[in-house]
């Protein structure tokens, strides 16, 4: 069947592949050596888990309302522009902002709201408008607004005292 040279020359082929491999993984590992050397050369302090931490002071909605910056406002609407506009009765791909600030939700005449926002009801006070720039999609699911929304209430209460502005 087999004779002996068939024999060693399978045997030694073994051999050589499993050395092959063992030196592989030694130059490897030298190579890509994930042991530390020396100390660290920069050192990230962390705060203890059982810290006191430092309490911001709540700012209520009608002073940040009072010290709203109508000119910061009209920037931010530039965001806004390539889809609402603010002169009285021009809509756009949204309906427009003109007097939008105690507005009955959905009521812009000439502009076809998607159903979400057709059954809300109510009006646009400052505090609804800041909940809807926050994030459209989360306060009117399934608006057809495809804003991510405002993230920073700053600017949010920016662009609301800008839109109040507008009505005279």
């Amino acid at each position: 069947m087999f004779d002996t040279m068939t024999l060693t020359k399978a045997t030694a082929g073994l051999c050589g592949s499993f050395l092959v491999l063992l030196l592989g993984h030694w130059a490897a590992d030298v190579l890509y050596s994930a042991d530390a050397h020396g100390e660290q050369s920069y050192i990230i302090e962390v705060e203890e888990a059982g810290g006191a931490q430092e309490e911001v002071a709540e700012v209520s909605f009608d002073e940040l309302m009072a010290s709203a910056d109508i000119g910061k406002g009209a920037k931010v609407f530039k965001k806004c522009a390539a889809c609402h506009k603010i002169e009285d009765g021009v809509n756009s791909t949204g309906p427009s902002l003109y007097d939008v600030v105690g507005r009955t939700q959905a009521a812009e005449d000439g502009f076809g709201y998607s159903g979400a926002l057709a059954g809300l009801g109510g009006t646009w006070s400052a505090e609804e408008l800041d909940a809807f720039l926050a994030k459209p999609s989360a306060y009117a699911s399934g608006t057809s607004m495809s804003f991510s929304g405002l993230k920073k209430q700053k600017d949010r209460v920016n662009l609301i005292a800008y839109l109040d502005s507008l009505d005279g």
